[in-house]
This record gives C-alpha cells, sequence and structure tokens, in this order.
C-alpha cells in the first residue's frame, strides 16, 4: 500500500521534531510530499524558508505548500507535529484547508490552543501510527460511538465536502464481433476486499471525460475510449460506506479497451475479466458497483 503524507507544524519552533518525524516516516516507506526539503536556508517576515525558498514570497511558499494536498493519494493524509499541543498559525489555517479538502489528520499530541475536536486514534506517536498503518493495511479510523459522536458528527457536517461527484467506468473489451464483451472488476480494500468499478472523484476544474480516462489510466494502465452514459446515481445508503454529511453522486460510463493487459496500482489488489452477467451472478460485487454493472446489462438487451 503506498502511503503519503503531508507534515505540518511550528517550523519556527519544532522544527527538529517534525525533521525526526519525516525520518521515522521514510523509514516505514512513507513519502513525505511536503515539505520537500529540511534545511532551513532563510527568515523573511518571521517566516522560516528551506531550501530553494530563499528568493520566494512566503505567501507563494504557503499556497504552493497547502496544493501538495490535493496531490495525496487515496492513501493519503496530514500529520500534525505538535509537541505541548501547540499548533501554531500557519500549521492552524494548514488545518483548516486540510479539514476542508477531506483529508484524515492526526497528530502527535493532543491540540491544546485550537477549540476542535479531534478522535483519540487520530493522535497517535509517529512510530505508533506507522505500526498499525502497515499492521491493518489501512489508516487507523476513530469509533465515534461515543459520549463525544455529537462533536464529531457537527464537526464533519461543518468541514465535510458537501457533494462529491465521482466518475466511474464499466471497462468493456471484445476481442472480436463474434465475441461476448466482458468487463472489467477490480478487488479493492476500499470496498472490504469486494469487486467495484474503476473510478474516482472528479477533480476541481476536471470534466467527466477527462476523470475518467485519468482514473482508467492511473489504476489499470490502459488507454481507453469513453462511450456511452449508463447511469447517474446518489450513493446506496445500504453500501457500507454511506455518510450522511456528504452528497456523494456517481456518474458512470461504458469506456472500451482495445488490450485486457492490466496494470494495477497499490487502490487495487486483484482484478477479472468476465461477461457482465456472469460477473452479476458468480462475484461478491459492492451495491454502488452492481448496480451500475446492472443498468450496463438492461442497456445491452436493449434493440439498436
Amino acid at each position: 500500500m503506498k502511503l503519503q503524507v503531508i507534515l505540518h507544524g511550528s517550523f519556527g519552533q519544532h522544527f527538529e521534531q517534525i525533521r525526526a518525524v519525516a525520518g521515522v516516516f521514510r523509514t516505514a516507506g512513507v513519502e513525505i510530499l511536503a515539505p520537500k526539503s529540511l534545511e532551513i536556508t532563510a527568515l523573511k517576515d518571521s517566516f522560516l524558508l528551506l531550501e530553494n525558498e530563499e528568493n520566494l514570497d512566503p505567501r507563494y511558499v504557503e499556497l504552493q505548500y497547502l496544493h501538495q494536498l490535493q496531490k495525496l493519494g487515496p492513501n493519503g493524509f496530514s500529520y500534525f507535529v505538535n509537541p505541548g499541543g501547540y499548533i501554531g498559525r500557519s500549521a492552524a489555517f494548514e488545518l483548516g484547508i486540510a479539514l476542508a479538502s477531506n483529508v484524515p489528520c492526526y497528530f502527535s499530541h493532543k491540540p491544546k490552543d485550537l477549540p476542535i475536536y479531534v478522535p483519540n486514534a487520530h493522535i497517535l506517536s509517529p512510530e505508533l501510527l506507522a505500526e498499525r498503518i502497515f499492521a491493518r493495511q489501512q489508516l487507523p479510523q476513530a469509533n465515534h460511538k461515543t459520549r463525544q459522536s455529537r462533536l464529531y458528527k457537527m464537526m464533519q457536517q461543518l468541514v465535510g465536502p458537501g457533494s462529491v461527484v465521482a466518475a466511474g467506468a464499466i471497462i468493456e473489451y471484445q476481442s472480436s464481433s463474434n465475441s461476448l464483451p466482458e468487463v472489467l472488476l477490480v478487488k479493492t480494500h476500499k470496498w472490504n476486499n469486494r469487486y467495484s468499478i474503476v473510478g474516482g472523484k472528479v477533480r476541481s476544474g476536471e470534466r467527466l471525460y477527462q476523470a475518467l480516462t485519468r482514473e482508467v489510466s492511473e489504476e489499470t494502465g490502459l488507454k481507453t475510449e469513453v462511450a456511452q452514459h449508463i447511469c447517474t446515481f446518489d450513493q446506496i445508503k445500504n453500501s457500507g460506506y454511506y455518510l450522511d454529511y456528504i452528497h456523494h453522486m456517481f456518474v458512470d460510463y461504458t469506456v472500451k479497451s482495445s488490450s485486457r493487459h492490466v496494470k494495477l496500482n497499490d487502490e487495487a489488489q486483484n482484478y477479472v475479466w468476465a461477461p457482465a452477467e456472469q460477473a452479476l451472478a458468480e462475484l461478491d460485487i459492492e451495491p454502488n458497483a452492481r448496480h451500475t454493472l446492472q443498468q450496463y446489462v438492461n442497456q445491452q438487451l436493449i434493440p439498436a
């Protein structure tokens, strides 16, 4: 599982601790997206600048840092190095952007200078966090069935993304005009090791067809052509991942591939090509993908 992290904290007060945390995560195989450098080379307007930032406007440096949040993959997270509970002004700004971007946030200590709700499962030393991630092959999840669950729900309603549009692809391969088309399904830990279709969130400023081709390329390595629209629907409530504070909408298309040679990235662990009706009958498919696949089959039954 490929992990990516962005480190946050007061460079002025805790830079040596941030440097040490970076070492822990690198040793554990976690990619550090930011900071890129761990060498302070300048001070401008009370803002510490790192290597190759000496001639840059501190505001540009901060915005560039925040843009790294958009580059985090599905297993990406933010880690706040806050000894004694101190977050600081710049890191507090970064925390707000991270929460608004729906990035999982973890802390070395319980924050004390901000009135923010943080579940205990998100307060971990870097060593313990790395250990738990690799033991369970997923980021630690908080148990909100506690007396603080109301606080968590209020927090999520405030900073949650509101509406999320995901583009999904029924990837179709047909070896000849006389053969039965096959579709690609991937088995992924994101859906408790059930099968699903390839797809992902549409990024800001991205069109649906761009999101589809990007997601298919990233997750399978296939070169494809977007074909007809299959269906658009709200996330199914009993799918196991429904959150009432997020409007999650799926827009799914048939995508045609001229190859069956799949190169999975770390988002899926296995894949299968199969005729759609056979897949529906024999495979354990998560509910949202099953809905789309059934709609795809129904379309194939309609006379041209």
